[in-house]
């Protein structure tokens, strides 16, 4: 008998238990906390990431941004397909990668989970060296040691596809990963010749660098920039304009990619929707704040995006006579 009535206490105990969790996650799940996934600090996507999240916090008391620094555009989806983070910056050719298991990803396993909100801007891929540097070209780069950014990064990717559209390999470059301030404390110090940086002009740590000493960006030639639209078909050839950063005299040919703002499949239509109306409604209030120009109107922010639209995002559009696929196999 007395056990019997212990059984029943545990039974109502678990019973309680399961109650107070079940409670738990659905407060967590609708408390509006959402974790934004940027990149290191110095970029774009960090200035941009604390920018948006101060934007919603300020526009709806519904939502709480909380910014991640992580290690960029790869790092990104890895963590939104695992609902670590539930909306992120990346580069439209990594997330193709990602989503549809290609270019890096071939050998790894899909990253889903999450799909496209807007594309924000064109991102540059800049080299950076010394003014003095007997770097002129990208062919120059051979026997140097070069920062190619962090691991997992977007700037690695796009660094690691220069070199090699210029026939260089890591036997023949000395490679390192470092984030953008690293990159650049090492730069100025002389311990690397060179770093790549992937990211919106003006970029914050390289405009700050060229304050601190004399640094000079390396052009790629038209035969490099053809070679990689060729190959690779989300690169467009980018002008870096002469003056952008301190000293320089000369416009600068180069490629970019675009930065695209995603989000969870977790995320509710509803949330995404309010999210993408406060983005484009408040589209001036990002640009003042933002060092490179984004392209925030509803037609150029669903061009070029090879995956499908989150339905939140899609309701917005459709508001604005424009339709998009959200259906994976649709594109």
């Amino acid at each position: 008998m007395r056990g019997d009535i212990l059984k029943k206490k545990l039974m109502v105990l678990c019973a309680v238990a399961i109650m107070i969790s079940t409670c738990l996650t659905g407060c967590k799940m609708n408390s509006g906390k959402i974790r934004f996934g940027s990149a290191g600090i110095g970029g774009t996507y960090q200035i941009f990431g604390d920018t948006f999240a101060n934007l919603i916090s300020s526009k709806s008391k519904k939502y709480n941004i909380e910014v991640k620094t992580t290690a960029g555009s790869a790092a990104n989806l890895r963590l939104l397909s695992k609902d670590y983070i539930q909306m992120a910056v990346a580069q439209m050719d990594l997330i193709n990668d990602a989503y549809n298991r290609t270019g890096i990803f071939e050998n790894d396993k899909k990253y889903q989970g999450y799909r496209a909100v807007a594309s924000l801007y064109t991102e540059a891929c800049q080299i950076v060296v010394p003014a003095d540097s007997d770097i002129q070209s990208v062919d120059d780069l051979e026997g140097k040691k070069v920062c190619i950014g962090e691991e997992e990064s977007g700037t690695e990717q796009n660094a690691l596809q220069i070199l090699n559209a210029y026939g260089l390999n890591e036997r023949l470059v000395d490679t390192v990963n470092l984030n953008y301030t690293d990159a650049a404390k090492k730069l100025k110090s002389g311990d690397i010749d060179a770093f790549f940086c992937t990211a919106g002009v003006q970029t914050t740590v390289i405009n700050e660098l060229s304050k601190q000493c004399k640094i000079r960006l390396v052009s790629l030639d038209q035969k490099g920039v053809s070679r990689l639209k060729k190959s690779y078909k989300f690169y467009t050839e980018y002008t870096i304009p002469a003056g952008t950063y301190v000293n320089q005299t000369k416009e600068i040919k180069t490629v970019g990619v675009k930065a695209v703002l995603l989000a969870s499949d977790k995320l509710s239509e509803d949330t995404v929707k309010d999210i993408t109306q406060i983005l484009f409604k408040n589209q001036q209030q990002i640009q003042y704040a933002l060092p490179v120009d984004i392209s925030l109107d509803e037609t150029t922010a669903v061009d070029g995006i090879t995956i499908p639209f989150h339905d939140g995002a899609a309701a917005y559009y459709k508001q604005h006579g424009i339709t998009v696929n959200t259906e994976k196999g649709s594109n």
